[in-house]
């Protein structure tokens, strides 16, 4: 990285000079597709929705044409919405990193944590503050944080979408000035938030960044074994590949608790990170993640959105995810920065028609392996050990020991029975093959894969188908045209009705004055 050339792929935009004074000392040199796009857009007023993956730079992409325009003023001027704690934390200290120079105070907002603390940060004086959706409702309704923002910007929309957020959203907007520019960056985009996007949004400039560079530094696999393969073919992968850092997503938090136990007494230092891990906790295992003393995290999908680590090597699917969107979300956590990374998933034989779904409504791009054998991790050992001694000087103090030994064997005798000891402390347990073969796995799942009308939905009992410059430019902002919250048609299959993820019914997010103490009653309930 060239430090005199720090500024000059950004100093085209307009920036303020303190913004790319921020820029300079946080070592950025070329802007990223998405800050390529979406900086002259926003320097200019305009709102805009951004379609972009994880680790793309979306942070920098609207922190610092937003911050470029902050006014002398401790008054809150931007406010930035993310779906958990973590990227709150994260937002806020990378908005503090590159807008140091401009007057940037950060304040961050989250549930688990000290109301009153909090309010005291905002009291003190916040230019910008960073919330999750839970707390920042409950101060606003409360009436205990007052803030009249002119930039509001929603981070990974979709993520709040599938938490459950999506009525806590709309009841913030009901509550932020009309004349506002907002942002929204989102990795997909589900009808909803779509729906949601022309509630909250004045005739925005719309951006998506190709995500062929992060897809090719990201190498996809996938595996077919049986349930009681996956632990044993979990633990060949992570041998015959070890990780840096690795992420294994599981489907219940004590799956992630067992899991993370049986991997450390393995070797593999691992931790679990759930919703039930009260919030001091949980940052205790983030920090022992990210300073390296824990190499694996075991985590479930609710815990693991927002988390922002650089240098994950590995992304394992234990399971495979609900759906493709969690899929991209998931794999978002590897090959970031400009790094290369693994993704590995587990499939089950009855789970290969719902895979192939996946695969296809991402471009199928992941390829079918097999788990590594016994005498592959065997071979592996060997090439390891090859290695260990090579790097291992001789201690002179071990040569009476040799002595001894050379008075009754030959010293090629004495190392194979060296090599023989060290390598029976290590078997490798399990079968030789772990897994279907790769070329029984064509005809799983195809009998109800024949068709995109017979994959689409059944019929019976089990279920329906389915049915410029740097200032903010005020300006009227509409809240949004009507709609209705009734439930919409379920994709087919085996959920017959409307309902979401998040625990409503299907359909559009609605305007929100006419909604609006029917939203209340669904968030007090």
């Amino acid at each position: 990285m060239n430090k005199n050339k720090d500024v000059a792929g950004f100093s085209h935009f307009g920036l303020s000079a303190e913004i790319q004074k921020g820029i300079t000392d946080a070592g950025f040199t070329t802007p990223s597709p998405i800050q390529s796009e979406t900086i002259p857009l926003i320097l200019a007023g305009r709102d805009v929705i951004a379609q972009a993956q994880t680790g793309t730079g979306k942070t920098a992409a609207f922190g610092l044409p937003l911050m470029s325009g902050l006014l002398p003023s401790d008054k809150t001027q931007i406010l930035v919405i993310t779906p958990t704690r973590e990227l709150a934390l994260q937002v806020s200290q990378e908005l503090r990193t590159l807008g140091k120079h401009a007057g940037a105070k950060v304040a961050s907002v989250y549930g688990g944590a000290s109301a009153r603390d909090q309010i005291q940060s905002l009291k003190n004086g916040a230019n910008i503050v960073s919330g999750t959706p839970g707390r920042l409702l409950d101060l606003m309704s409360s009436r205990r944080m007052k803030i009249e923002p002119g930039a509001v910007v929603l981070d990974e929309a979709d993520r709040m979408l599938d938490m459950g957020f999506l009525e806590d959203i709309e009841q913030i907007f009901e509550m932020l000035p009309a004349e506002r520019q907002t942002l929204l960056f989102s990795a997909t985009l589900p009808d909803r938030i779509q729906k949601l996007a022309q509630n909250i949004l004045n005739n925005p400039a719309r951006v998506r960044t190709q995500s062929v560079e992060t897809a090719a530094r990201i190498k996809e696999k996938y595996y077919v074994v049986s349930d009681h393969e996956r632990e044993p073919a979990l633990i060949r992968l992570i041998e015959s590949d070890p990780p840096d850092r690795a992420i294994v997503f599981c489907k219940t938090k004590r799956e992630a608790d067992e899991l993370a136990g049986r991997l450390s007494a393995r070797g593999s230092m691992s931790r679990a990170i759930h919703g039930d891990l009260e919030q001091s906790k949980r940052e205790q295992v983030l920090r022992a993640f990210r300073a390296g003393t824990t190499r694996v995290l075991v985590a479930t999908d609710v815990a693991a959105r927002g988390l922002d680590i650089q240098g994950v090597s590995h992304v394992f699917n234990y399971h495979i995810p609900f759906d493709a969107e969690s899929y991209v979300h998931r794999i978002g956590r590897t090959g970031r920065a400009g790094s290369e990374g693994v993704a590995s998933t587990l499939v089950a034989p009855n789970e290969m028609r719902t895979w192939r779904r996946m695969i296809r409504e991402n471009g199928g791009k992941c390829e079918l392996s097999q788990i590594p054998t016994s005498s592959d991790i065997k071979n592996k050992r060997s090439d390891d050990l090859i290695l260990r001694v090579k790097d291992t000087h001789g201690d002179a103090a071990n040569g009476r020991i040799l002595e001894k030994l050379t008075e009754q064997f030959e010293l090629k005798d004495v190392a194979l029975r060296l090599l023989t000891m060290l390598q029976q402390q290590t078997t490798v347990e399990g079968p030789d093959k772990i897994g279907k073969a790769m070329a029984d796995v064509a005809e799983l799942g195809r009998d109800d894969f024949k068709s995109k009308k017979k994959f689409g939905g059944r019929k019976g009992p089990r279920g329906g188908s389915g049915g410029g410059g740097h200032g903010y430019a005020p300006r009227s902002h509409s809240a949004g045209s009507g709609g209705n919250r009734s439930g919409g048609g379920s994709s087919g299959g085996r959920s017959g009705g409307g309902a979401s993820r998040s625990g409503g019914s299907g359909g559009g997010a609605g305007g929100f004055s006419k909604h609006k103490k029917k939203a209340k009653k669904a968030h007090a309930g």
